[in-house]
């Protein structure tokens, strides 16, 4: 036997053992899956009545011009007939000599594999033009409202997107390479990757995009000294540690969406915005939100004004000794705020100096990308979900932000992870992005309902506390945020909310990128700039178009806005009072709190 016959031998072992191995994971996996509870199904797809309409409207597009049909099906048989001829060329060949593809650039389909193999080449070919002739048929879809012909134009491109060979084992050359590479063990670092984070999220599949012991909370991340200072059922209010020898004498009070933890502000100290605000001389105030289980189901929206931002605003008054203070609420954060500053407004009660909104919709006329999930087949389910459990569970909300960029946010972490057996990065954003909370079943109901689907706020007014609170009766001193490709808070959304608003003194600025990159931009990384235009009479295409770009960090703009409504300086204090006195360190214990849900 020669050294060659040897080394193949020995391969040929080691993978039969490492298959073998694969054979043991797959009994775990099932495992898993005999124990996971009946899925709701109407909260993974929506109605028939959807696929019912749409049906309809194509079958009669077609029988009134059935040449319509035809001529898409020759154009299909002819385009991948050529693709076929060319595969031909290229096995004949042995080699690839054609010239470059005119397919659309992708950077699913970087592997050189895609551009050189003639059988990867022709897959690669065959998906962009399987996809195309798709989306050529929805486009001659008529007859649908314009709602359904949205939502069908976004499950349609779902299912392109799922069914991209890239995220195939058998049609994949880099995840194939690395298993022939590795002898198997890519493959089973996979399965051992996928099981890990099924049996973490009770048998649902939820991607893990970042590793999760990078970082530990108040040692890596979220470090900004401070003291927790106030404590009840829906909140910990963080004082944060002065660092400048004087301070502002007005508050700031940043009030972050209780969908995530707060620390999306306290991230590595070189991009947290909290450390920065300290370092600028503001004193600063944070709200952690509490993690709910089903006891809290019926926590309503009411509970959280009353019991979160009320309560926060007047624990800072007290402490600081003032009257007033600034405050900042980041997307749904900043939706209630607002809410919260009418309430203040109809009881004449001037505690808000002024208000900042990073990110925030408050009027939901136009649902943007959201829309396939904020009609009633969706919700319903949802309603379902909640009387079964009391609370929204975190990973449902966490896999609908996913799907609308389904490509980055789910594929690519799972052919890493699941195909290649590749470790999640150590990325401080994407840590946070998985750490989400759930939202007591009442309030998830008031928001997606009433908030989201009636737009009650921004037409009619939201009824509560005896009030009918409108979006007009915000009439402090604000800014604004908005994120130019925000695929959450749309800024054209955004904008329309704050022109509808009666503030004599509004700023709104448009800063690059998206929900988190465009607020999470710190001055010494020189990444993002942004648009400024003080003209709020245009709309929110004219508003751009004669805006000011600006090629830095909006911080320091804002932090200029932010300090002549702060007050004077004073000497610094130790953080608390003596009615308020430290509970424990910053980040507090709220933030860590995990929660396992039982169903009813």
């Amino acid at each position: 036997m020669t050294t060659t016959d040897h080394e193949n031998d020995e391969i040929s072992t080691e993978l039969s053992q490492n298959l073998a191995k694969l054979d043991n994971l797959s009994q775990r996996l099932s495992a898993v899956f005999e124990e996971k509870k009946d899925a709701n199904w109407t909260l993974n797809s929506p109605g028939n009545d959807l696929f019912v309409n749409s049906m309809q409207a194509l079958w009669r597009s077609y029988s009134q011009d059935p040449a319509k049909i035809w001529s898409e099906q020759i154009t299909y048989w002819n385009e991948s007939l050529k693709q076929f001829v060319e595969f031909q060329k290229k096995m004949t060949l042995a080699s690839d000599q054609s010239s470059k593809s005119q397919q659309p650039q992708d950077k699913r389909f970087e592997h050189p594999l895609w551009h050189n193999h003639p059988y990867f080449s022709f897959l690669k070919g065959q998906y962009f033009r399987n996809a195309e002739t798709v989306r050529t048929a929805l486009q001659n879809v008529e007859g649908l409202q314009e709602t359904d012909e949205r939502r069908l134009t976004y499950f349609v491109n779902q299912v392109i997107d799922m069914m991209a060979p890239t995220n195939f084992l058998a049609t994949n050359p880099e995840a194939l390479e690395l298993a022939v590479q590795t002898k198997g063990q890519s493959l089973i670092c996979g399965l051992e990757n996928l099981i890990s984070d099924l049996e973490a999220n009770n048998g649902e599949l939820v991607v893990r995009l970042a590793d999760d012991d990078a970082f530990k909370l108040g040692v890596n991340i979220a470090t900004t000294p401070g003291k927790v200072v106030f404590r009840n059922h829906l909140h910990e209010l963080i004082q944060y540690t002065p660092s400048t020898e004087t301070v502002f004498e007005k508050p700031l009070i940043l009030f972050p969406p209780w969908i995530n933890k707060f620390y999306i502000l306290d991230l590595k100290d070189q991009n947290s915005l909290i450390r920065w605000l300290v370092g600028q001389g503001f004193s600063v105030f944070v709200v952690s939100w509490f993690n709910p289980d089903e006891s809290y189901a019926d926590i309503a929206m009411e509970d959280y004004i009353e019991h979160g931002f009320l309560r926060a605003i007047e624990t800072a008054k007290s402490i600081s000794r003032q009257n007033a203070v600034n405050t900042v609420g980041y997307c749904i954060g900043g939706t209630t705020l607002a809410m919260t500053l009418a309430l203040l407004k109809k009881r004449n009660d001037k505690s808000v100096e002024s208000a900042t909104f990073f990110a925030t919709l408050t009027d939901f006329s136009e649902q943007g990308e959201f829309l396939p999930f904020l009609q009633n087949d969706f919700i319903d389910g949802i309603d379902h979900e909640i009387e079964k459990t009391g609370i929204l569970k975190s990973y449902i909300m966490a896999r609908t932000f996913s799907f609308l960029r389904s490509n980055d946010l789910v594929y690519a972490p799972a052919i890493k992870s699941y195909m290649m057996g590749k470790a999640p990065p150590a990325f401080d954003l994407l840590f946070w992005n998985g750490d989400g909370t759930n939202l007591p079943g009442m309030m998830a109901h008031q928001y997606l309902r009433r908030l989201c689907q009636n737009n009650e706020f921004a037409k009619d007014g939201f009824d509560i506390f005896d009030e009918v609170l409108e979006i007009s009766d915000v009439d402090v001193p604000l800014f604004a945020v908005g994120c130019e490709t925000d695929h959450i808070a749309a800024w054209k959304d955004s904008y329309r909310g704050i022109k509808q608003m009666s503030s004599s003194s509004k700023t709104f600025i448009l800063s690059q990128s998206g929900h988190i990159g465009g607020i999470i931009n710190p001055p010494e990384r020189k990444k993002h700039g942004y648009y400024t235009n003080t003209n709020l009479n245009q709309n929110s295409i004219e508003w751009k178009a004669d805006a000011e770009f600006v090629k830095e960090s909006w911080w320091s703009f804002w932090g200029g806005w932010l300090a002549t409504r702060s007050g004077s300086t004073k000497s610094r204090l130790p953080v608390g009072s003596a009615d308020f006195e430290p509970l424990c360190d910053a980040p507090g214990l709220y933030v860590s709190h995990k929660v396992l849900v039982k169903e009813k």
